[in-house]
């Protein structure tokens, strides 16, 4: 389930003691300062995904100390991957210091003395925090400590981290209740392999782990891509070094192979794209060739299958009404604006 409260909904005089009292609440014991207090912003969201929790945390600059007292308090016995956005976050545990870090991600564990600081001059964190108990993750125990309170980047695995971590932030509220653990299941295979990556264990990762990792990676690769009139299944496989066949085998147990996933994902950019006033002026055929679909003939009978009116017709109809007859389906990830191949 997907909760969320905002600090704008508190007065000013009370916000940041209501956030002090959320986190150590809701997240772990800790004590936290800022000099902001008279005008300070705080949003804090939770959605529980089985075992693992995802944290969604707006808050101004503070700095803030977890001692042994707050330990023996209440431990949740975690490792916590939070992905840092908008101002820089950094954190001091079991001697390292991450330095400041944005746009990227930082690993601590709640069992352990902690202190974090921020750009005491900068705006607003954002940070989206992967909770895992230590008993959930299925690395050799105590491996992921030389993880802690180091900067890890968000490329390669840690895009794919980031990206999926984002999506569950703007699309949690979507999700039906008996899709949350599957979610969880996922959420701890990438975040197994992230880390694996970072210590130079991927070969120990257990393999379905990294099946599903690179599964992953391949989903996100066609997302980015969708405009490329030149993105096949062919392109996937050879962006990610495996055959043609085992991309096929990768895809074997999904809803979609992945022909039809990039198909379905070029028709679903269209008929946003068709339901957006600002593009009212935009020929249709210009719009299907934005998302890489060429040819007008193919699409037009594509798009009148997939949601039983021809793309004018559907134009017509969502700008017409004010909007479109929906069709859509369950939770899904976050899909990012394509930004040329990755």
């Amino acid at each position: 389930m997907w909760t969320r409260a905002s600090g704008h909904e508190v007065p000013v005089a009370d916000r940041f003691e209501w956030f002090t009292e959320t986190v150590s609440t809701d997240v772990m014991p800790v004590a936290i300062n800022t000099d902001r207090a008279g005008d300070f912003h705080a949003g804090v969201g939770a959605i529980e995904l089985g075992a693992l929790t995802v944290s969604t945390l707006e808050f101004s600059p503070v700095w803030s100390r977890r001692t042994p007292a707050h330990i023996r308090r209440g431990d949740p016995e975690q490792y916590q991957l939070a992905l840092i956005q908008g101002n820089a976050m950094k954190a001091c545990q079991l001697g390292r210091d991450s330095g400041l870090v944005v746009d990227g991600f930082i690993v601590t564990n709640t069992s352990a003395p902690l202190e974090c600081d921020t750009d005491r001059d900068g705006g607003p964190i954002h940070a989206i925090v992967l909770q895992i108990p230590r008993s959930e993750l299925p690395l050799r125990a105590g491996r992921a400590d030389h993880l802690v309170a180091r900067r890890l980047p968000r490329t390669g695995l840690g895009a794919v981290m980031a990206d999926f971590l984002t999506s569950l932030r703007d699309n949690g509220p979507d999700c039906r209740s008996e899709e949350l653990p599957a979610l969880g299941r996922l959420a701890l295979d990438l975040a197994t392999a992230f880390l694996a990556e970072q210590l130079g264990t991927v070969g120990a990762t257990p393999p379905e782990i990294r099946t599903r990792a690179l599964l992953e990676r391949a989903k996100v690769f066609i997302e980015r891509n969708l405009g490329d009139p030149d993105l096949t299944p062919r392109a996937v496989a050879d962006h990610h070094n495996i055959s043609l066949r085992g991309l096929y085998a990768l895809f074997r147990d999904e809803p979609e192979g992945v022909a039809a996933l990039i198909r379905t994902r070029r028709l679903e950019r269209c008929r946003a794209d068709l339901a957006r006033p600002e593009l009212r002026a935009l020929p249709v055929q210009m719009i299907a060739a934005r998302w890489g679909l060429s040819n007008a003939t193919v699409f037009g009978r594509a798009f009148r299958q997939a949601y039983g009116l021809s793309p004018g017709e559907y134009r017509r109809h969502a700008l017409g009404s004010g909007s479109a007859r929906v069709v859509e389906g369950s939770c899904t990830l976050r899909r990012p604006s394509p930004t040329g191949r990755a």
